[in-house]
């Protein structure tokens, strides 16, 4: 069964630039993004729903941390309780103290090919980055030893 997620803006530019958007609703579902990342991701998808966060009062908080598009996704994570897509380091670790699942855009192709979606996930990681996304060394020297191929 399909789980919910609020996804910021990243995972969702990384993964139209190497043509799998297709992932997050065969993995996810609902997929929510607050208002600020679907004026930043700048595309319309059907599946992806939107809904501001409720709480201003913590997204003021969270602005303080992290930009407008990941302090409405994590203050709708909060609400909801729901797991977060999030790749900046900084909001990774505010979410995760304030006690939010966390994944990231390889987490989701890791998820993907976990799930028998993706045959192979070294090919989508070196598209990822050759279109700018930034991977770390440790990120891939993680994921190559687990299961890419």
């Amino acid at each position: 069964m399909r789980g919910p997620v609020v996804t910021d803006s990243t995972c969702l530019i990384g993964l139209e630039r190497i043509d799998r958007l297709d992932l997050l609703p065969a993995l996810f579902e609902p997929v929510v993004a607050p208002p600020a990342v679907h004026d930043e991701f700048g595309s319309h998808v059907d599946w992806l729903r939107l809904k501001a966060p409720a709480d201003k009062a913590l997204v003021a908080t969270l602005r303080l941390l992290v930009d407008e598009g990941e302090a409405e996704t994590i203050a709708l994570a909060c609400e909801r309780r729901w797991q977060v897509i999030l790749d900046d380091r900084r909001a990774r670790s505010v979410a995760r103290r304030i006690g939010i699942a966390v994944i990231g855009t390889v987490g989701v192709l890791v998820r993907a090919k976990h799930s028998g979606i993706l045959a192979s996930l070294k090919p989508l990681l070196e598209d990822l980055e050759r279109r700018g996304f930034f991977l770390s060394a440790s990120l891939k020297k993680g994921s190559s030893e687990k299961i890419v191929g």
